[in-house]
Formats: structure tokens, C-alpha cells, sequence
């Protein structure tokens, strides 16, 4: 089976990564032939984290790429394309996908049609309000994240949808040592620059807590924002190895969002890293975070208070931080493992392609 991943970014994405790029070794093995043609850089993602803006070339270049890729594609038997062909331009080149004949899967891990259909400029939602719409009812296959993506694939129409959630590879993840835990209690968010800004709901409980030198609070890729600037905030890089080793960093993670239609497309991949090393969690309810978090592993909190309930009780209880981890690990092997999706994704890919 010869496959053609048109990925949104190289591995740097954290949704490339995620949907698509820890597939490839599984695939490869299992005689698939996957060519990957990413559409933006990572020194595009670079640019986009640290504030810089990407030149006009650059993304001229990303688009004649795409275009050149998909010229001298008539070797492969499926697409599987990662939300949309091109960003920001009308569906009608996927619409050409189907007139060649190659069935194409498209995969979405958060609500991108958002970005079109609640655009400030009513020219945008003129011309691509339904754009995703259309990429999801000409696609042989669907795989979405969670429900609230499905819904929309369902509603515009779609073929078939399956759902695969986001996942890791458990048995990469360092697994919580529970006697080496710090005093204060270690609070951890790992995340990008982009999502920084949702840590701005749990101001005022981290302010208390901090107040009660009850916790510390650690955050993983922040870049060069520092959310809470008045606070002895530990900001630490990010990596690829140390999302494996978060349990040496954080004795509790987080997940804070706000509740609106974009974030409940998402599909709570902080939350499984967190379970993967053993930690408890504490989330927003906010989408599929209140699927993911039961009360075995974590807690859900809406308000100031709820999180400060949340926190006091896990900073304080060592016992009950490990009971959680350890509920939450075993619930990641069990439903958020790459060792479990990646035979589902194969034959998922194998049903359309191309006889």
C-alpha cells in the first residue's frame, strides 16, 4: 500500500507528530509505503512560537510545494491528509482528489473549521465557512479525535467518520517515581507558546497556592512567555525527550482551558502524557477532558475554587497522588496507546485504498 501523508507541519507540529509521524515505524513494518510531504516547515513553527513573522516567500514556497507534490502523485493509492490541502484557500483542489480517483483520508484533531466559519471578517466566512465541510464530505474516510469533531463530519455530510483519539507510546514515558517527590508539590503544564495564554484561568488559584508555599508551578514550552512573571515559576524548554520524562519535572499536570467552541474540538493530549508518567491530573471540563478524566485519576474544575480544592487535595496527600497516577497509567495503556490505535489506524488506511 503506497500512502501519501500531506501533513500541516514536519515533526516539530505537535498534531503532525501526534496523528501521523509516531504511525510511520508501525505502518513501515507492516509493508506500507508512506511518503511524507509536510506543508509548513519547522522553521515556519519556530517562527510561529517565538513571534516572528514568516516571510511571504516562505509561505509562497509552502504553497508551490503542495502544489508540486500533488502533480507527481499518481503513484500513491491513498491520500491521508492532515485537515485540509491548503490552508486558507477554498476546498476545490481536494475536490480534484476524488476526479483522479485516489481516495483521500482526511484527519483532524482539533476544530479547525472554526478558524473559517467564526472568522471576524464576513468575507472569510463568505468564502470558507463551509470550506471544511466540503473536505469532509468528498473524503472516502474521516478519523477524527473526539465526538464534537465527529458530530461536524457527520453534519457536513461525511462518507464514513471513525474516531481515533490522540495518543502515545506508554512504554516511552517515564513512569512517576513517587519517593522522589519535590516539597512544594510540583504543579506541570507542558504545552507551546500558543497555548500558553489558557494557563491565565488558574491565576488566581496558583497566586493563593503560591501564597501558601503549598506548590511550585513548572511549565514546559512556554518559549519566551512567562504567563506568571510575579511567581518563582521553574519554565523549562521543550523537547521531544522531555515530554517522555515529565514525570522528573511535574507531581501533578494540568490542563486549563476556557470553554469555547475551538478548544472543545481538542482532544486532550496533555491529559494522556500526564497518565502515561503516572501523574495526576487536574483539567478544565471543557470537550473530550471530561471523557478523558474520571475520578480515579483527577479531578475536573471549573471555577477559582474548584481548582483550589483540586490542587489543595492532591498537594497535600502524597498517598492519593500515587493511587491517581497509577489509575491514571493504567488507563493510558489500556485506551490511549500507540501499541492499541496503530493496528486500528492500519485498517483504517487498508478499507480505502485504491484496488
Amino acid at each position: 500500500m503506497r500512502v501519501l501523508a500531506l501533513t500541516r507541519y514536519e515533526r516539530l507540529g505537535s498534531s503532525s507528530r501526534v496523528r501521523f509521524y509516531q504511525y510511520f515505524a508501525h505502518l513501515k513494518e507492516q509493508g506500507v509505503e508512506i511518503t511524507c510531504a509536510p506543508f509548513f516547515t519547522d522553521d515556519y513553527v519556530r517562527s510561529l512560537y517565538t513571534g516572528k513573522a514568516t516571510s511571504f516567500a516562505a509561505v509562497l514556497r509552502a504553497y508551490l510545494q503542495r502544489v508540486s507534490v500533488l502533480i507527481k502523485s499518481m503513484r500513491f493509492e491513498i491520500f491521508w491528509v492532515e485537515k485540509e490541502l491548503f490552508p486558507w484557500l477554498p476546498a476545490w483542489l481536494e475536490g480534484l482528489l476524488s476526479t483522479r480517483k485516489i481516495p483521500y483520508v482526511v484527519d483532524y484533531d482539533d476544530a479547525v473549521y472554526h478558524r473559517y466559519d467564526l472568522h471576524p471578517s464576513s468575507l472569510v466566512r463568505a468564502v470558507l465557512g463551509h470550506k471544511i465541510d466540503r473536505v469532509m464530505r468528498e473524503a472516502a474516510l474521516v478519523v477524527v479525535g473526539n465526538e464534537y469533531l465527529g458530530e461536524r463530519a457527520r453534519q457536513a455530510g461525511a462518507k464514513r467518520v471513525e474516531y481515533l483519539p490522540s495518543v502515545v507510546d506508554v512504554s516511552r514515558y517515564v513512569i512517576k517515581d513517587s519517593s522522589l517527590s519535590a516539597s512544594p508539590v510540583r504543579i506541570g503544564w507542558i504545552g507551546s507558546p500558543v497555548t500558553a495564554p489558557y494557563l491565565d484561568g488558574i491565576r488566581e488559584a496558583v497566586n493563593q497556592l503560591s501564597r501558601e508555599a503549598l506548590v511550585q508551578l513548572v511549565l514546559i514550552g512556554t518559549g519566551n512567555i512567562d504567563p506568571f512573571p510575579d511567581l518563582q515559576t521553574q519554565l523549562q524548554p521543550w523537547s521531544e525527550e522531555s515530554e517522555l520524562s515529565i514525570a522528573r519535572f511535574f507531581d501533578i499536570g494540568i490542563m486549563p482551558l476556557v470553554d469555547g467552541p475551538f478548544e472543545r474540538g481538542k482532544c486532550g493530549y496533555k491529559l494522556v502524557q500526564y497518565m502515561a508518567a503516572g501523574l495526576p491530573v487536574v483539567a478544565s471540563p471543557v470537550g473530550v477532558n471530561s471523557q478523558i478524566v474520571t475520578p480515579d485519576i483527577g479531578y475536573l474544575a471549573n471555577t477559582t475554587p474548584e481548582w483550589l480544592d483540586a490542587l489543595r487535595k492532591l498537594g497535600s496527600d502524597a498517598e492519593l497522588r500515587l493511587k491517581m497516577g497509577q489509575s491514571g497509567r493504567q488507563r493510558a495503556e489500556q485506551m490511549y496507546n500507540l501499541q492499541r490505535t496503530a493496528p486500528q489506524l492500519l485498517n483504517l488506511l487498508s478499507s480505502v485504498r485504491r484496488l
